[in-house]
């Protein structure tokens, strides 16, 4: 497996959406404008929360961004993983693909699968896929689009599997795809 800078990736992951016919939107600003919601963009779908309520429109389906965010803190957030592990920072760019009622699961899972096995070249063999608990679909679509052994889904709860930025607003269960990193 070749080893890729950041730039690659972020390249590599916009270009295959655009591939898929994702339109690719720049980044926002940090500060949310007209939001009095957040202090800071927090997640890639922040730019994308008004077209998810029904308040705007946007001339494409498909979207995919990588979004400058900011952790600072929140009742919703992980700012408290913030330096004991590898994958929680304050300052990142999130990458996503987003649909507006273009398509949902089953084309999902087989994006993220074809981009990480194909795209990237990452062995299957190392990858395991966690959903929320009670997504009895996307356990499915993993094993029928993806091909992955049940053994290798793993069912998680809220905390984990169920994003969701406040109380009220765009939510949902999630699936993640991860690399065994070995012992």
């Amino acid at each position: 497996m070749e080893a890729l800078s950041g730039n690659d990736i972020r390249t590599r992951f916009l270009e295959y959406f655009r591939s898929k016919g994702h339109e690719v939107v720049a980044s926002s600003s940090l500060v949310p404008a007209g939001d009095p919601t957040l202090l800071f963009t927090n997640a890639g779908m922040v730019q994308f929360k008004d077209v998810f309520l029904g308040l705007e429109t946007r001339p494409y389906r498909r979207a995919t961004t990588a979004q400058k965010c900011v952790r600072a803190g929140g009742k919703h957030n992980d700012l408290e993983n913030v330096g004991y592990t590898r994958r929680h920072h304050t300052f990142f760019e999130m990458l996503g693909n987003f649909s507006f009622g273009d398509y949902f699961k089953a084309e999902a899972i087989d994006f993220a699968w074809e981009l990480v096995t194909k795209e990237f070249a990452l062995p299957k063999d190392r990858l395991w896929i966690t959903i929320f608990r009670d997504d009895d679909e996307a356990f499915e679509l993993w094993r029928k689009v993806a091909g992955v052994p049940a053994e290798r889904i793993f069912r998680l709860d809220e905390k984990d599997n169920f994003w969701q930025m406040g109380e009220t607003g765009p939510c949902g269960p999630c699936s993640e795809i991860h690399y065994d990193l070995g012992p």
